[in-house]
């Protein structure tokens, strides 16, 4: 009985390093992905005083950024710059990504990135959500890709869902075609 439990155990690491090893990208397609400074994800509650913001939607707000990385790393369309710490209270500190006439774009120049993005969520109740995400190209200085959902509940499945679907049916097929 021990015997095969180790014996599970022992094959479901190595299958689990096979996948990582197939889903790893090769050193060559690593070098050629263009790299992205992700500067987080911004949360407006517009109920703020009525509904301070939750410690579950500081979560989300976590996820949704493994989400995105995941995401775009999977299908080889982005290899994701280093943002410090340093960095990341700067701009946890100063005036909100996407509304300071073009702190992102120096973050991502700092960051030596090629495109910047960041996603923000709109919260105007615990029924109504607006999620949006940006990327901009820090050559031109534009923005490449906008688009927004509304979410309907507040819950980690809504949020998580909504990213998907702007993955899926706009941001991926934008970056790949």
């Amino acid at each position: 009985m021990r015997t095969r439990k180790s014996i599970a155990i022992l094959l479901a690491v190595v299958l689990s390093w096979g996948w990582a090893a197939m889903a790893a990208p090769q050193d060559g397609a690593a070098a050629s992905r263009p790299k992205m400074a992700f500067l987080g994800v911004t949360f407006q509650n517009d109920n703020e005083a009525l509904e301070p913001t939750t410690d579950a939607e500081r979560g989300r707000m976590w996820a949704l950024e493994a989400q995105f990385k995941t995401a775009l790393s999977s299908a080889g369309v982005a290899a994701f710059a280093d943002i410090p710490d340093a960095m990341r209270k700067q701009i946890e500190a100063g005036q909100t990504i996407g509304e300071c006439h073009g702190c992102e774009l120096d973050h991502a120049r700092q960051a030596g990135a090629s495109q910047v993005a960041w996603i923000k969520v709109q919260k105007v109740s615990n029924l109504i959500l607006n999620m949006n995400v940006y990327v901009g190209d820090v050559k031109s200085g534009k923005l490449t890709f906008v688009h927004s959902v509304d979410i309907r509940g507040n819950t980690d499945e809504s949020w998580r869902r909504s990213l998907t679907y702007l993955l899926d049916n706009y941001l991926l097929p934008n970056l790949t075609g």
